[in-house]
């Protein structure tokens, strides 16, 4: 994944199906790969009540009860009707969202979550430093990619946000999500865990967060003489999302975890195949793949 170094473009163009929605959209955000992001992706069931309803670059995930739904990212701000039009494609209503909880508080996965709050009136739950991210409507001090620039940072603030602590479950009628905190990639990054059910046959769901090492220029994961190391939070991250209960696999950036790909091969397969999303090894793969890019890194800032 690059840096996200974007560069800020002023409209106030609304897309003809968020204002038939009624979805109030805020300004869209440009970066060098927004519009790549952006491109609309066909909503579909992963397993059981776990729907994909992202962008082609960006996930978003909705886990469906008759007592309400629960929507896991937002996207960018331009993202946020794309969802919202893929919820509705379902069948489902974006009014019957109740809860939306974020992986990590950049724009790119955070930048959609006030318009959908707005249209919802749903409680919007993060770790401590992606509730004030989120709130504030901007990365932190702290967060990698800081030094980018408050402009460059910058998204729609949301609401009331509430705090998560690490293991805690969140439930919305029988719909239960778990937190788990995988700082590195930015300090309150989130790892979200649940079971889906299809007749008796239930799985682990895992949406893993980013852990990848990417930061604006001049940040050292290592430390400086203005801050202490993060080499080994970030290497008990890649471990706690390997040792994670983990059937199905799904990542913020879809790609990370070859969505497209099971996907393809899922609609091609016949009847009786296995599915290939449901990969017991699917988070240990994640998590070594990741350990290997922070080890490149590492070594890269002690030349």
């Amino acid at each position: 994944m690059k840096a996200l170094a974007p560069l800020l473009v002023a409209s106030t163009a609304l897309s003809a199906a968020a204002q038939g929605a009624g979805l109030q959209v805020d300004s869209p955000k440009a970066c060098d790969a927004c519009d790549e992001w952006n491109v609309p992706h066909e909503p579909f069931r992963v397993f059981g009540n776990t729907y994909y309803v992202g962008v082609a670059g960006l996930s978003a995930v909705l886990i469906t009860s008759e007592e309400g739904l629960i929507l896991l990212d937002g996207g960018l701000p331009q993202s946020a009707p794309r969802i919202d039009a893929s919820i509705r494609k379902l069948g489902f209503r974006t009014e019957d969202i109740r809860l939306i909880v974020n992986s990590h508080a950049h724009f790119d996965h955070a930048g959609g979550i006030a318009a959908l709050q707005r249209a919802s009136g749903a409680r919007v739950a993060a770790s401590a430093s992606g509730a004030r991210a989120i709130e504030q409507g901007e990365a932190p001090a702290d967060d990698p990619q800081f030094a980018f620039g408050l402009e460059a940072n910058r998204f729609p603030a949301a609401k009331d946000v509430r705090v998560v602590r690490d293991g805690e479950t969140l439930r919305i009628g029988p719909l239960a999500v778990t937190a788990h905190l995988t700082p590195g990639h930015t300090p309150g990054s989130t790892t979200w865990t649940w079971r889906s059910c299809e007749g008796p046959r239930c799985l682990d769901v895992v949406y893993a967060d980013s852990l990848n090492a990417v930061s604006a220029p001049g940040f050292r994961f290592t430390g400086d003489a203005a801050r202490p190391s993060l080499e080994a939070a970030f290497r008990h991250s890649i471990a706690t999302v390997a040792a994670l209960p983990c059937e199905i696999l799904l990542a913020v950036h879809p790609g990370f975890a070859g969505l497209d790909e099971k996907l393809r091969r899922r609609q091609e397969a016949p009847a009786a195949a296995a599915d290939p999303f449901v990969d017991p090894q699917a988070c240990r793969a994640y998590a070594a793949a990741a350990a290997g890019r922070l080890d490149e890194r590492v070594a890269e800032e002690k030349r």
